[in-house]
């Protein structure tokens, strides 16, 4: 749930950001991390958001890391010569010219809004599924010649899988929560796959998979569609972006894009990875990926879709071991029905193996 900040409050700071008059100022989305508004002008919009320094203990890197990606994808758009618009959001600065604004202990920014688009928390279509994919894989493209070292580690540890098992461990260590059957079956989930929850970072380490610039939160509704053509026109939500392994956005794509009932339903004993939408989504990523991807990249696809999924699932019921401390919940059992749901997502992922393998060889 969003916190509840007056209209007169939200009116003061939005108008740090503009010297323009505003016509409204609203709740915007269902992040879990971030409260988000969306800020009315005249002829215009941005988005307001008061960033969670909880989560991001560093917030001033997170802009700085902004700045850097924005520009960089910008300079090189022309290069591209794209059959579509494509925008990325821009940081706006303050009337002080300051790429935030700080209130006692709120941190404040604003973004500019991509006009003419939605999101969708499900694949609508197969086409939808192949517009997802290419508008990841265009992302990376624009971002594969910016060196993973001009952008600040903002989120250490993040997507390393083995930390969160040794932070599942602890919470574990430290919990009081009852032994019901729902929390039988994830403990039972998780002890059978610690040992292979290293396969992605043991790549890295060997030289099999190189560090690259991965978006960090490529989830299907934070890519935005044109409300006219259909086409993706925007990846957003670039707080996560950070050096990393392209992997675990891509598998992060597809554990959100290919379960058609969504990752809030409750009703996770019939949670379903889709293949057909997986077919769809690499597709629309190689068409563009190809140029840069390797045979080791292929050869790892696999186990990204399934390790993204199990990590999901782990870091919601780790949260929910801790007494939910981390992701924004709506009830106490959120987190642990969040965590079932991946939890069964991977179980549809590693039933289907061979046929997601199969895709994968097709495209190469």
């Amino acid at each position: 749930m969003v916190n509840h900040y007056s209209p007169e409050h939200l009116l003061k700071i939005a108008q740090k950001f503009t010297s323009q008059s505003i016509r409204e100022v609203r709740a915007l989305g269902n992040g879990n991390i971030n409260d988000t508004f969306l800020v009315a002008l005249e002829t215009s919009q941005f988005v307001l958001q008061r960033m969670n320094t909880q989560v991001f203990r560093q917030p001033e890197w997170v802009m700085q890391n902004m700045c850097v990606c924005t520009q960089h994808i910008c300079d090189r758009l022309p290069t591209l010569n794209l059959d579509r618009r494509w925008e990325t959001p821009q940081v706006i600065f303050t009337n002080e010219k300051q790429d935030h604004y700080l209130e006692e202990d709120s941190f404040w920014r604003a973004i500019s809004f991509i006009e003419n688009s939605r999101s969708y928390d499900t694949i609508q279509n197969l086409s939808q599924a192949e517009e997802i994919g290419y508008a990841l894989g265009l992302f990376h493209c624009l971002v594969s010649d910016l060196p993973p070292e001009k952008l600040l580690d903002t989120l250490e540890g993040f997507h390393i899988t083995p930390l969160y098992l040794q932070q599942y461990d602890r919470a574990l260590s430290n919990s009081t929560v009852s032994r019901t059957p729902e929390v039988n079956y994830c403990l039972k989930f998780v002890s059978d796959r610690q040992a292979w929850a290293q396969v992605l970072e043991n790549a890295k380490h060997s030289g099999k998979l190189k560090l690259r610039l991965m978006h960090g939160d490529p989830k299907i509704n934070n890519i935005m569609f044109d409300t006219q053509t259909n086409q993706a026109v925007s990846v957003i939500d670039l707080d996560t972006v950070k050096p990393g392994l392209i992997h675990y956005d891509i598998g992060d794509c597809l554990r959100s894009g290919c379960n058609a009932i969504g990752e809030e339903t409750q009703a996770w004993e019939t949670v379903r990875f889709e293949p057909d939408l997986c077919e769809g989504i690499l597709r629309g990523y190689v068409r563009i990926a190809k140029t840069f991807l390797t045979e080791q990249d292929y050869a790892y696809l696999f186990d990204a879709i399934r390790l993204i999924t199990f990590e999901l699932g782990l870091r919601f019921f780790t949260d929910y071991l801790m007494g939910n401390r981390y992701f924004k919940v709506n009830y106490p059992d959120h987190n642990l029905v969040r965590a079932l749901v991946q939890f069964k997502l991977a179980e549809s992922i590693e039933s289907q193996e061979p046929a997601i393998c199969a895709i994968v060889e097709d495209l190469r």
